[in-house]
């Protein structure tokens, strides 16, 4: 393959396009030199607007004091609040144990909290109220937010929404849920491994 200095341009290339659809979508794009903060700030203002629910399926979930709040304060205002996450088949191991040091806060919020257990688990799907969808690839990590190169479709619909509520709910019942009790009795090792992460949270 060859490559030359050619700037791909014009009509040729980006033709007009006509309508297609009655959908409201954008694409929202998110890069370390266009400005580091828009991908959290479109999930904090997404979780901030809700009124009645926020699901969330995410392959890398290590949410920071601020999103952890406002999961927490979604729950207090009576809202349901439903996470499911990568169970052991996992491609960053370490992401895992990070992450499950987290998840007593969070359940003891009233956060449903489900591991996908047939396969490895890489959605990255946010559903507000049945009605906003964001969809693509940034994780709910400061990697994500901070440091990578991501793109997602925002779609406000209630038709895909449902669509995607929908197959949000067949993930769990092909997942285990994780309870609060299970969680305070886990292992010795299970704590250990999770701790010895904290340090390192703020980079994963």
């Amino acid at each position: 393959m060859k490559t030359r200095q050619a700037l791909l341009d014009g009509p040729a290339y980006f033709p007009a396009l006509e309508p297609s659809g009655d959908q409201r979508a954008q694409v929202f794009a998110s890069s370390p030199r266009q400005g580091n903060e828009s991908v959290r700030l479109m999930y904090m203002f997404s979780m901030g607007a809700a009124r009645s629910s926020i699901l969330l399926s995410n392959a890398y979930f290590m949410p920071d004091d601020a999103c952890l709040e406002m999961l927490e304060h979604a729950v207090a205002r009576g809202m349901r609040v439903e996470i499911t996450l990568p169970g052991k088949r996992i491609a960053a191991p370490v992401t895992r144990w990070a992450a499950r040091g987290l998840r007593g806060r969070l359940l003891k919020a009233g956060v449903g909290l489900w591991e996908y257990a047939p396969a490895m688990y890489h959605c990255k799907v946010m559903i507000v109220d049945g009605l906003w969808v964001s969809v693509g690839s940034m994780n709910f990590d400061n990697r994500s937010f901070l440091l990578n190169e991501e793109a997602n479709l925002n779609v406000l619909c209630p038709r895909f929404a449902a669509r995607q509520t929908e197959v949000f709910e067949d993930d769990k019942r092909r997942s285990k849920a994780i309870m609060l009790e299970a969680w305070q009795n886990r292992p010795l090792w299970e704590r250990l491994a999770s701790a010895a992460t904290v340090p390192f949270r703020s980079q994963l």
